[in-house]
């Protein structure tokens, strides 16, 4: 059975990222360049009841802004 990469990029500086999960142990990772576009589709995802996961907007090092809610309002 092949092995699956768990990353296959790099992450972009000043970027929004978060994850839906699709299954057992598999990630999708969702990128927007603006703020308003990753929260409308973050939360579109999750009134289609999908499991997501806010990271945050890249810094080159670390997320920042990885809390939903303060994001969100």
């Amino acid at each position: 059975m092949p092995r699956m990469s768990t990353k296959r990029f790099d992450y972009a500086k000043g970027i929004y990222y978060f994850n839906i999960k699709n299954g057992f142990n598999s990630n999708i990772t969702i990128k927007r360049i603006k703020k308003e576009e990753a929260v409308h589709t973050f939360q579109s995802y999750q009134r289609k009841k999908k499991v997501c996961e806010w990271l945050g907007k890249w810094d080159g090092k670390k997320f920042i802004e990885d809390n939903f809610e303060k994001v969100a309002s």
